[in-house]
């Protein structure tokens, strides 16, 4: 009984608060709770959740910067960042805004996730995903009528798609990618794309909703194939030399 203590006890663990405001935060990040992109309450609202002070706050978000999770801004709410390291898409941003030709090979890249991406959220979509996926593109539509960029839109349904696979890996593949295709997609599209636009989107949607793996498959890649087209389109309307 003499050594007991040196086989059975251990030291109490003595945790700064700080440290469990971060866990909290990577547990809603690691659940899918907290997607990327999504910006996180005031810090005022914050304070009063946690039951904290500002410096303790601060303390937990500065943490939370440095590993990667969260990006913080003056003025400007706390949002969570992409699990992909900006060390991997910031050379690719440079090379698109250079050459608009690694735009198409990107979406190449693109539709090998999102073509299983579909197929995944026709197996494990629920109402709410459906719901979610059929507002985006109710936006993208009233965009298109009023002939407004609807760059937003569009990423907003794909990354409904990527969130309905309940895998959030493609989620976060799927942000850094469409952050990444911001610049080039939604702004080459002519009248004549409008109507195929929205009748492949809704092909897909109502793919997804029927469960058909086959057919989300399908429609995903056609409609990518289209946007391939429409790159390179635009590529061919580049003038020589210039750079985007």
């Amino acid at each position: 009984m003499e050594n007991m203590e040196d086989n059975v006890f251990r030291a109490i663990e003595q945790r700064k608060v700080s440290a469990q405001i971060v866990d909290q935060v990577k547990s809603l990040i690691a659940n899918g709770k907290l997607k990327p992109g999504d910006a996180l309450p005031p810090e005022r609202e914050l304070m009063k959740v946690f039951n904290v002070s500002r410096p303790t706050l601060r303390e937990a978000l500065n943490t939370l910067s440095t590993m990667g999770f969260v990006q913080m801004a003056q003025r400007r709410r706390t949002r969570v960042k992409s699990l992909v390291p900006s060390n991997i898409t910031e050379p690719l941003h440079h090379l698109l805004k250079e050459d608009v030709k690694v735009s198409i090979e990107l979406v190449e890249a693109r539709s090998i996730i999102e073509t299983g991406n579909a197929r995944l959220a026709a197996k494990r979509a629920t109402e709410s995903d459906i719901e979610h996926m059929q507002e985006c593109l109710e936006k993208m539509e009233r965009k298109l009528k009023e002939n407004k960029s609807f760059t937003d839109e569009d990423a907003a349904f794909h990354l409904a798609i990527a969130e309905a696979t309940h895998n959030k890996i493609q989620t976060h593949l799927m942000f850094s990618i469409y952050d990444l295709l911001k610049e080039k997609v939604g702004l080459c599209y002519y009248d004549d794309d409008k109507d195929t636009l929205i009748q492949q989107h809704t092909d897909i949607i109502e793919a997804i909703k029927s469960g058909d793996e086959a057919e989300a498959h399908r429609a995903m890649e056609e409609h990518l194939v289209y946007v391939e087209k429409i790159l390179e389109r635009l590529v061919d309307e580049e003038p020589e030399g210039s750079s985007s």
